[in-house]
């Protein structure tokens, strides 16, 4: 339970400090750290691997709602990028032996090995239901062993941190330089395949991409040729793609469009047709002088329903996105193509005028399992018209 001491409990090796003075203390787990983030909370009950090694989990740390995190350990295939970009994570339960014949560590092994602290044995429920009601808040994590913490410097350290507003993360998760990619998705008892003879080029800008949505690119017959977030259209067209790939990312849409608008207006102008995910759907949307806001509590999880306002179906989602995009802020030439049935913000659009559309979720996380996998089809389908034209 949360209290206000400024020393542990008994046994205590661990302590979850927010900025307004709340401290969680319980067990500590994985690396003997401190991290300092965003406190999220995820209501996924699979996928923790993939959780905390999606880049868009940069400067956050991760609270799981489901109690029993970390029972089929860890493998080396489940990953979104090799470098995890979560600063710690909060669980209720603590871990237990793993039981899967895919695993090959445990998660608390998996957690030191990557310098991740965590924290088990606290009310989830509660520190849920407080995100809930206030916000999102700053807070700092320790894994102290020998349990000397001390919590009113924690709270002030969580005070003092400047938050996910105004901040651009992409730039920190990013690649460092360009790289192709053509390993497809993954098969039981075959793992990942490669791609033979590719239909399409696709260059993926990444602000923090998720490899899995690589692969479905790859999937869907595309070689894709990837690019740091910073690259300028002149650095896309160089490689003359069927079409760009907008990818996922962490931080304030706001702060990396400061670069990234620039260069997605200039690909609008030439007309190359866009697929943007998550960041790059709020990216897409500042390109066309929209604005985004930032949510009180985020999305995060693999059960949110959204609807297509095209055709009425309702897919069961992946997400995972701390702002949103203000449809009433977008220009005429664009159109709503999603919402979400949660809290009716949205989660889609298309433009009218050229060959570019997105969606805040993540269709290539299957927890529908391949309600939206067709927005890949549709993405092809737009470079097969615009080599066509």
């Amino acid at each position: 339970m949360p209290n206000r001491k400024s020393s542990p409990p008994p046994g205590a090796t661990a302590a979850l400090a927010l900025s307004d003075g709340t401290v969680f203390w319980g067990k500590g787990l994985g690396a003997a750290a401190k991290k300092t983030g965003e406190v999220c909370f995820n209501t996924s009950i699979t996928g923790y691997q993939e959780i905390l090694t999606d880049p868009s989990y940069a400067g956050q740390i991760v609270t799981f709602t489901f109690p029993h995190v970390g029972n089929v350990g860890t493998n080396p295939e489940d990953i979104e990028t090799l470098v995890p970009a979560a600063r710690g994570l909060v669980l209720r339960e603590d871990i237990t032996a793993p039981s899967n014949f895919r695993s090959t560590q445990t998660l608390d092994a998996w957690l030191k090995a990557n310098g991740i602290p965590g924290i088990c044995g606290i009310d989830t429920r509660a520190l849920t239901r407080h995100i809930r009601d206030t916000g999102a808040p700053n807070g700092t994590l320790i894994h102290r062993p020998d349990g000397k913490i001390d919590a009113a410097a924690l709270v002030e350290e969580a005070a003092a941190w400047p938050g996910l507003e105004g901040m651009d993360l992409a730039k920190e998760v990013t690649a460092r330089q360009s790289y192709t990619w053509d390993e497809t998705t993954w098969a039981l008892g075959k793992g990942y395949g490669k791609l033979g003879k590719p239909k399409f080029h696709v260059v993926a800008i990444d602000y923090g991409a998720k490899r899995n949505i690589l692969r479905c690119l790859a999937q869907a017959g595309c070689k894709v040729t990837v690019l740091p977030a910073q690259a300028t259209a002149e650095d896309v067209l160089r490689h003359k793609p069927d079409g760009v790939f907008l990818s996922n990312g962490p931080g304030d849409p706001a702060a990396t469009g400061v670069y990234a608008v620039p260069t997605i207006r200039a690909l609008l102008d030439k007309r190359v047709p866009i697929f943007g995910i998550c960041l790059g759907h709020q990216l897409l949307a500042l390109a066309l002088g929209a604005t985004t806001t930032k949510l009180a509590r985020g999305h995060r999880g693999a059960n949110h329903p959204v609807k297509d306002l095209e055709t009425g179906k309702v897919e069961i989602t992946s997400q995972n996105h701390g702002f949103a995009v203000l449809p009433e802020t977008l220009p005429a030439s664009a159109q709503v193509t999603h919402i979400s049935l949660f809290d009716q913000t949205n989660e889609g659009l298309r433009c009218l005028d050229r060959p570019a559309f997105s969606v805040q979720y993540h269709p290539e996380a299957s927890p529908g399992p391949q309600d939206a996998h067709y927005l890949f089809a549709r993405f092809t389908a737009l470079m097969t018209n615009s080599k066509a034209a």
